[in-house]
Parts: structure tokens; sequence; C-alpha cells
């Protein structure tokens, strides 16, 4: 399939994403400590069948098996929010994958990474004035 001119790319193509967490407690911590510099509010929900925590479109469920070697990447308004973002990780206890900077991905590729308590590689992303996705974080 060839790239659409026409397409708009801010369409949202995707609804919602479960996490299954092996340990729910660690994982709700996790997401609610990275995620709180990035901005994205949450909700927890407790039903007879399972225990849910929704971070915007992003659930972490208690549901075994515990999704593993995933990529989930999170809009920054900034450089100063991808940086709070992998700082309050690391201040809490988890593990860097990779800390803030510009990436070769493309020009004003700014992220930084964490694993999650799974392993799940977690990044956050700002598109710099360079990167042709700027103007496109919301």
């Amino acid at each position: 399939m060839s790239v659409d001119a026409g397409w708009d790319w801010l369409q949202h193509v995707v609804d919602h994403v479960e996490l299954h967490a092996s340990d729910y407690d660690e994982s709700v911590r996790f997401y609610a400590t990275v995620l709180t510099p990035l901005r994205i509010p949450y909700w927890s929900e407790v039903t007879e069948d399972e225990r849910r925590t929704d971070f915007t479109r992003i659930s972490v469920v208690d549901r075994r098996p515990a999704t593993t070697e995933l990529h989930l990447c999170f809009v920054a308004r900034s450089r100063d929010e991808v940086d709070a973002f992998h700082q309050a990780g690391v201040d809490a206890g988890f593990s860097s994958n990779g800390p803030p900077g510009l990436r070769d991905y493309g020009p004003g590729y700014y992220a930084a990474f964490l694993f999650d308590p799974d392993g799940n590689n977690i990044e956050a992303l700002y598109r710099d004035v360079d990167n042709r996705g700027h103007g496109w974080n919301g």
C-alpha cells in the first residue's frame, strides 16, 4: 500500500491497548510515576472479574500471562517532559533503557526509554522543530 498524501496523520487509529501485568500494583506504580510528568491522567476500577487502571487509552490489567516484549511510546510536549519522565522512573528505582537525548531515528527526535516491571520498553518522545512530526504532539 502506498502512502496516501491526503491521509490525516492526526487521526487516531488505535482506540486502546491492554497491558497484562504480572505484578499489577508495581505496574500501576510504574505508569503512575512516569506518566505524571507527561500530564497523563489515570483512574482505577475493580470489578468482580479484574482490577484495571486506565492511563487514558492504555489500560494496565491484573491478568496473566503478562504482556512482554512490547515497545510503547508516549507523546511528550517538550524536552523537559521527556527528561522528567526518565528522571521520575530512575528516581523510583525503575531501569533505564536509554537516557534523554536526540536519537538517530531522524532530526529532532528527542526521547528517553525505561523498562516497565515486565520488561516492556516504554518511551517518551518529543518531536523537536527539526522533526517532520513536530506539531503532532497535541
